[in-house]
């Protein structure tokens, strides 16, 4: 993809949309909210009162 984008006439081919649709495909490998492990065997002490 950034060798076809660095020639000039591929460049001009391309509109706005298509450069802004190529950017998930740049950055689909970053989880911008983390990764979250749940155990599903193990209850989350919420209320310590009602234990």
């Amino acid at each position: 993809m950034q060798q076809i984008l660095s020639e000039k006439n591929w460049l001009k081919l391309m509109h706005k949309e298509d450069l802004r649709a190529l950017t998930p495909l740049t950055w689909g490998h970053i989880n911008r909210y983390g990764t979250f492990w749940l155990n599903l065997d193990e209850r989350l002490l919420i209320d310590p009162v009602a234990s």
